[in-house]
């Protein structure tokens, strides 16, 4: 068989189950251009058996001790360890960003498996001894039964561990939709579940599109699901997953699109500022959530701010991802590379400054691969499409306001609110730049304030459907159900019916 016809298959109940549709879409190495193997898409029938395997392992694998589940996360941790850069080649060979890049998205998405390695103390409650009347009232925090992920192209490593090891470290089973774009290391994980212990039917992968997403979707047997992706697919998720009537509606967290801006104060210190809009701008070419894509320059800042910027950008190394000096690799797929370079001509024509135009980039020995150059737009407005789309892509727009209300202003329209930075050295700007802004994540003098693991990880508005941000404590009370008890035994029984409204005594 030819490495193009190398047929990415599922993962059902402990096994690589052949996809059997016939329905097959290419996956290619980006930094190439060249088909390195076929993923199926899955058929209705076969979501439906992925879904038959979670629901028949869910009754044991929640009756298991906490302890249990803790220690088959341990042994998957291990597991992760070991094959750190395996993974890390799989995500590069499918993806396209640079292998350190890679290598730090396995990173974070272990901290995740680290931080449910502690379940039995995320699962305790609380007891109140003698509320009254011999009574007694505790809590619990009981599994939900099947669980989903449906998981974006950008961390096909880390954002799938973001979802499923707390969800089976609650005690539920779990069915990984991942990107049909790099749908491999889906099964690494898969088979490192199996390697650590896990049950066959805990972790399932089904690889698809469309339908596999509406079948898991409206599936009665789902009791849960969590996306990442783009604001309009995260919207529709949650709509058509909330319309769910029945006994058990669908519990559906899922994060959206984002807009990114980073703001340098005039009292910043601009070499540092400059250092994180580089990297947060043009690191994984931009195809991060939480990319900075818009640099707001405050007042004088903003002339010496861009004088900086543009010899960097047009340093920028970038390369195949595997090469050990890339700084930047190529984006996802053809289509995503001719959208990026759309919304760049866009740009010019809505009349923002073009300083340096990444458009028709080209890699020596590598013609044929997705490569996108770093792209610097100045003196954007809030009006033009660069600044309210999220084009996912190494292209950095700077906005100019007068101070910082204009800045806090200018984000708060945003009808994005996932992630900010404010670069300054004043202690009370920052203060009040925190309080004030409308953003679910903020970064002081960071420019990319990800939440560690036993945080939370969200944004506000149109970045975020549902309550709930993902993994962290929030991550726990969305893959539990909460149960109040309370209890007392007959010797503390007072005799006769009760007519008033109880009250502790």
């Amino acid at each position: 068989m030819k490495p193009a016809d190398t047929l990415i298959s599922h993962f059902i109940n402990g096994e690589v189950v052949a996809a059997a549709s016939g329905r097959c879409q290419p996956v290619y190495n980006p930094a190439t251009g060249v088909p390195i193997g076929q993923v199926g898409l899955a058929t209705a029938e076969e979501v439906n058996r992925a879904v038959a395997a979670a629901a028949a392992a869910a009754p044991l694998w929640a009756e298991t001790a906490p302890l249990k589940r803790a220690r088959v996360m341990s042994k998957f941790k291990e597991l992760i360890e070991r094959y750190h850069d395996d993974l890390a080649a799989l995500i590069t060979r499918e993806h396209g960003k640079v292998f350190s890049d890679a290598k730090g998205e396995v990173v974070r998405g272990l901290e995740i498996v680290e931080f449910a390695c502690g379940i039995p103390q995320l699962l305790k409650t609380q007891f109140t001894d003698n509320i009254g009347g011999g009574i007694d009232n505790w809590q619990l925090r009981q599994p939900l039964g099947v669980t989903v992920g449906i998981t974006p192209f950008n961390f096909p490593v880390m954002v799938p561990l973001w979802m499923a090891p707390v969800a089976i470290a609650c005690g539920n089973t779990f069915i990984l939709k991942p990107s049909e774009r790099d749908p491999s290391p889906s099964l690494m994980l898969a088979d490192l579940f199996k390697q650590a212990g896990l049950p066959d039917g805990v972790f399932n992968v089904v690889q698809g599109d469309k339908l596999a997403v509406d079948t898991l979707l409206h599936h009665p047997d789902v009791k849960a699901v969590s996306f990442v992706g783009s604001t309009p697919i995260a919207e529709y998720i949650y709509t058509e997953g909330t319309k769910r009537k029945g006994a058990y509606p669908l519990r559906v967290q899922a994060l959206g699109g984002a807009k990114n801006h980073l703001v340098v104060m005039p009292d910043a210190n601009l070499e540092q500022a400059v250092d994180a809009l580089i990297g947060a701008a043009y690191g994984s070419a931009g195809e991060r959530c939480m990319a900075i894509s818009v640099a707001v320059a405050v007042g004088s800042v903003a002339d010496t701010l861009v004088d900086m910027l543009v010899p960097r950008v047009k340093a920028l190394k970038i390369r195949n991802g595997i090469e050990a000096d890339a700084e930047m690799g190529p984006v996802v797929t053809a289509v995503h590379k001719a959208k990026i370079e759309s919304y760049i001509s866009e740009g010019v024509e809505a009349g923002a400054q073009l300083l340096v135009d990444g458009r028709g980039y080209t890699v020596p020995g590598h013609e044929q691969g997705f490569f996108v150059g770093g792209t610097l737009f100045d003196k954007v407005t809030p009006e033009m499409t660069i600044y309210r789309d999220e084009i996912f892509g190494p292209v950095l727009c700077v906005v100019r306001v007068p101070d910082m209300a204009a800045a806090i202003q200018l984000i708060n329209a945003h009808e994005f609110g996932n992630g900010v930075s404010l670069f300054t050295s004043d202690g009370n700007t920052a203060r009040e730049f925190s309080r004030r802004i409308e953003v679910g994540m903020v970064g002081v003098n960071v420019p990319i304030p990800v939440p560690m693991a036993w945080h939370s990880f969200g944004g506000w508005k149109r970045s975020l459907f549902g309550d709930m941000h993902i993994y962290g404590e929030e991550g726990v009370r969305f893959y539990t159900r909460y149960k109040s008890i309370m209890q007392r035994w007959p010797e503390s029984i007072g005799k006769g019916a009760e007519f008033t409204m109880p009250v502790a005594k």
